[in-house]
């Protein structure tokens, strides 16, 4: 049974007990939307489908994703990457952030998918989206959050199957070094301050390594003898052994040896904004750090014919991945059969 109780000159607590059910309590503004509310819970109960959304309209989208990223995101593999998503989220759309979880719908969802589509790309989008979906998603069946459905699961996410396949162009390679030389650097902006950046670049372009792959990697695994690298941490949880060229050797021979036992003891801010830094002075548009991988895997494309063997060096696993670095012509095939 439900009461409505009078609570001072402008307060309307509602009280609602059944059994099998948690007692239920609301304070309202007025009597009408007192007596609105508990129909409509009385009604659900009679019909098995009562979802208690107190928790849903107390909690708005920037609590949830504040507690993903605290308690759920530092035991994930691309971790600072992760965590540098929501802040921008946070710090950047407060009008869907402060949102209450129960008030959040596929529209707002879409609007935000659209606006953002004309100042990043699509599988940035898709990532936020990502990001946004599994905090929900976590709230709900962890946190006792209770909405009826995730909304970001009712919109369409952009398409990121196509990777991108930029690569350098004419002596785009030779700029970005020489912007990164810490020996050219100026107070007022050419060359750069952080010594590890430039080795760090050349060792990227020459080992295929993702960015958390290089800043994970540490001296205990590196064997100038036997020229390889173990990789441990990968992205699809696989351990790796990386074969190395003289070109890559010679960088780590030229590195000092790190306190913390890192080869590029740097963060993931530091490489990210210091890429960025030295592609603008550099003039070079449209250039991500993840390129660099994508450069290095079709170099080495030219080098090992069998997708295997390049398989084992990039750390594909899957075999069509690799197709697109592969630009054999038809004539070219059939000169290798005759």
């Amino acid at each position: 049974m439900g009461t409505i109780t009078k609570r001072g000159t402008a307060q309307y607590q509602v009280k609602i007990r059944r059994k099998g059910y948690p007692d239920q309590t609301r304070t309202f503004s007025t009597r009408p939307e007192a007596e609105r509310w508990q129909r409509d819970v009385e009604s659900e109960m009679d019909r098995g489908l009562y979802i208690d959304r107190k928790s849903a309209e107390e909690n708005t989208l920037a609590d949830i994703l504040a507690r993903y990223k605290r308690d759920v995101v530092p035991g994930h593999k691309g971790a600072a990457t992760e965590e540098f998503r929501i802040n921008a989220i946070l710090r950047d759309h407060k009008q869907l952030v402060e949102t209450k979880i129960a008030a959040l719908t596929s529209k707002m969802l879409a609007e935000y998918r659209d606006e953002r589509l004309k100042a990043v790309t699509a599988p940035s989008v898709r990532r936020e989206l990502n990001i946004i979906s599994a905090a929900i998603n976590k709230a709900r069946r962890e946190w006792g959050i209770s909405i009826p459905q995730n909304p970001v699961e009712l919109i369409e996410r952009p398409d990121d199957s196509r990777g991108r396949e930029r690569r350098f162009k004419g002596d785009e390679e030779s700029r970005l070094l020489d912007a990164l030389d810490v020996e050219t650097a100026t107070p007022g902006g050419t060359g750069a301050r952080n010594t590890w950046l430039r080795p760090l670049v050349i060792f990227a372009i020459e080992t295929a390594m993702r960015r958390g792959e290089l800043l994970a990697l540490r001296w205990k695994d590196v064997s100038l003898d036997a020229m390889t690298a173990t990789l441990s941490d990968t992205k699809n949880g696989e351990r790796r052994v990386v074969p190395l060229s003289s070109k890559a050797l010679a960088v780590l021979r030229a590195l000092p040896q790190s306190k913390d036992g890192r080869v590029f003891p740097v963060s993931a801010d530091a490489v990210k904004k210091g890429f960025e830094r030295a592609c603008a002075r550099a003039e070079i548009c449209d250039f991500h750090f993840h390129d660099l991988r994508h450069e290095a895997i079709s170099r080495l494309a030219q080098k090992l014919p069998n997708i295997v063997e390049l398989s084992m060096v990039s750390g594909h696993k899957e075999i069509n991945m690799l197709k697109r670095y592969y630009h054999a012509s038809p004539t070219d095939l059939a000169k290798k059969l005759n």
